[in-house]
């Protein structure tokens, strides 16, 4: 039975190898401190973290997520180490809550390695703490034993790891947080929480996958623009007309999006059920596909952490057996110990084909889910070899979300998930031109370079695909016209704001544009002024492609490029960065803020991306048109004509003023 832990109690250990599972509602990062009798930890080498994640006994995950795994070894944990505290914090400076009292309380449990939960404890009483110890691993008397901590911090990873006794935590809390931001820079935003009352059943939670995050409360996710509203009947009770008034906002939802109706027969007893397009809550379709892709993007995450999980169980226990086998002189050698292999080795063996069974039997169901979803998504969700872009034309409202490409895990690379992003963009992206030493992309840089061009056009032209005429802006900063031939569909199907910026004064040209934009916007917005803007500025979302820096930027253009990355977005303009991060290190520390800020994608499929929920690395690949393809010219060729068909309309409605 489980042991429900309150602060201050503990309870024994049964085993050594040990798992410890956190869950919360964000993404958070999860360390350990190894400690004398005393607790006391006496360098950084003592500390397991993102940036070092490894020490003898015990293993911590490399990056922020909202769920962990913590791997312990008791029996590996050297004489002089007594004990081992488990530490939460919050990320600093990537966005998201900055204290554990805004978000969900963490949950923490100690397991077997077959998931078996020892003891648990979920952390409350928890305010304006950024860090917290939440658990604790003691020697006793040669025995192990647990106990919940809780002891939250407000001066966060510093103020944790000063109190554990290093003299130097400020320095070791900076290089965690680096590290953390890094991988931050490489993870895909986790999606809103889902409405109450989603009626889609999770296939990794028949897996026995990892325990979701818990009772996080749930709001319903705004209404995205242009939905339609679904009708409500009367609510019970509701005053007859005459009666008393009702000062309830008309149009504000304090309920949960309708779970659509079944559209497939129900399925036979004993039988998956059959998949539907659409079947996930929402107000409308887009939205409802939306969720139905993120919810199979967090059950393939959740399924394979827990194969991953029963394999690595499979392991260690055919290890534990042999290691005992091996350890009593009198079994070592002979058909006993011949005997003892083989029944050690056939039940890992055993262990991961039913684990195997399993995960073959969800991989099964989300390839039919995506096998009736995909033909089903809007140009906005679609891929480009999709028929929907045959019938292409220029909407006249704005999706929630786009397709930045499509992610998939090795257990089964032909399962591909839509990457969905929310509209309009929360953060700007740097597309590497660069190997960044994890992909086999082409050997030639020039090649890397062309295939990074290209991608970002093939970005630009999608998102100019999804919004309204005159709603969307692109503009180009090429200073050596380097990129010419990746950016002539763009000048050629005239959608761009003005031709590509070239030479040190383009650049110049350029980022004071969009800088007194942004100041511009922003004023009129908290002098609540927005009628008193320039008649002649640019409203519409802008997006800036800076290709081949830091090429033409000085020391000021530089200060500008960072300034519309941290401000840009709230106010209409988005980034991205077409670079190598070499190149850019000439800059120092100046540049590193911008490079964690934005999301990194690659030009080639690289295994770089992680997930929100569990960390897999998941394997990129950009939404590239295939080759031979016209549908970019065809897409490309509407928008242009809208815009100047809308670029006519004003001039003869100015003309006529």
């Amino acid at each position: 039975m489980t042991a429900e832990l309150v602060r201050g109690q503990n309870h024994p250990l049964p085993q050594t190898r040990l798992e410890i599972r956190i869950s919360a509602g964000n993404p958070i990062v999860a360390g350990a401190t190894l400690g004398d009798e005393r607790g006391t930890v006496h360098g950084a080498e003592w500390v397991a973290h993102p940036a070092s994640p490894q020490l003898a006994g015990i293993e911590v995950p490399k990056q922020a997520a909202a769920a962990h795994r913590v791997a312990v070894d008791l029996g590996a944990m050297p004489e002089h180490i007594h004990r081992v505290t488990v530490l939460l914090a919050l990320p600093t400076g990537v966005g998201g809550p900055a204290r554990f009292g805004a978000m969900a309380a963490p949950f923490v449990a100690v397991t077997g390695l077959d998931g078996t939960e020892i003891a648990s404890y979920t952390i409350t009483d928890l305010d304006s703490e950024s860090a917290v110890a939440a658990l604790e691993l003691y020697r006793r008397q040669g025995a192990w034993k647990v106990r919940a901590i809780g002891q939250g911090y407000a001066g966060g990873l510093a103020a944790m790891l000063h109190d554990q006794g290093l003299e130097r935590g400020a320095d070791l809390a900076a290089r965690i947080n680096e590290a953390v931001a890094r991988g931050m820079a490489r993870s895909v935003a986790q999606p809103p929480p889902r409405p109450e009352g989603d009626g889609r059943v999770r296939t990794a939670a028949a897996a026995g996958g990892t325990d979701p995050a818990r009772a996080q409360p749930q709001t319903p996710p705004q209404q995205p623009q242009g939905a339609q509203r679904q009708p409500q009947s009367p609510p019970q009770g509701a005053p007859a007309p005459g009666g008393p008034i009702d000062y309830q906002h008309p149009g504000r939802r304090t309920a949960a999006p309708p779970t659509p109706p079944p559209t497939a027969p129900p399925a036979a007893p004993g039988q998956p059920a059959q998949p539907v397009a659409g079947d996930a809550s929402g107000w409308s379709m887009d939205e409802r596909l939306y969720n139905q892709v993120w919810g199979m993007f967090e059950d393939l995450a959740r399924t394979t952490a827990a194969y991953r999980s029963a394999v690595d169980f499979a392991e260690s226990r055919m290890e534990q057996e042999l290691d005992r086998v091996l350890s009593d002189p009198r079994t070592r050698v002979g058909p006993a110990a011949d005997s003892a292999r083989a029944e050690a080795r056939a039940k890992q063996t055993d262990l991961v084909e039913q684990a195997r069974t399993a995960l073959d039997r969800d991989l099964a169901q989300l390839i039919a889910e995506i096998e009736v979803v995909e033909p089903a998504l809007p140009y906005a969700y679609a891929r480009w070899d999709s028929p929907v872009w045959q019938a292409y034309r220029v909407p006249m409202e704005a999706p929630m979300a786009l397709r930045l490409g499509d992610l998939h895990l090795p257990e089964r690379a032909d399962l591909r998930i839509p990457m969905l992003v929310r509209l309009p963009l929360e953060r700007g992206l740097w597309i590497d031109a660069g190997r960044s030493g994890s992909f086999d992309g082409p050997a030639d840089s020039g090649e890397l370079r062309r295939l990074a061009a290209d991608a970002a056009v093939a970005i630009a032209a999608r998102m100019l695909a999804v919004y309204p005429a005159g709603e969307f802006a692109v503009r180009v900063i090429d200073p050596a016209g380097s990129a010419a031939g990746s950016f002539a569909p763009l000048v050629g199907a005239g959608v761009l704001a003005e031709p590509p910026a070239a030479g040190a004064q383009g650049v110049s040209a350029v980022l004071a544009t969009l800088t007194q934009r942004v100041d511009l916007v922003q004023m009129a917005i908290r002098s609540r002024a927005t009628d008193a803007l320039p008649p002649d500025l640019d409203t519409a979302e802008q997006l800036l492609i800076v290709h081949d820096f830091p090429h033409g930027f000085d020391d000021r253009a530089v200060t500008q490029l960072r300034y519309l990355a941290d401000e840009g977005p709230s106010v209409g303009v988005h980034l991205m960065m077409v670079a190598d991060r070499e190149d850019a290190r000439a800059y120092g520390p100046v540049l590193d803020p911008l490079w964690r800020s934005l999301l990194r994608l690659t030009p080639v499929a690289d295994d770089h991306l992680a997930d929100p929920w569990v960390g897999h690395a998941w394997t990129y690949e950009p939404p590239m048109v295939p080759p031979g393809s016209r549908v970019l010219d065809q897409v490309l060729g509407e928008v242009g004509r809208a815009a100047q068909a809308l670029r006519a309309a004003r001039a003869r409605q100015s003309y006529g003023g």
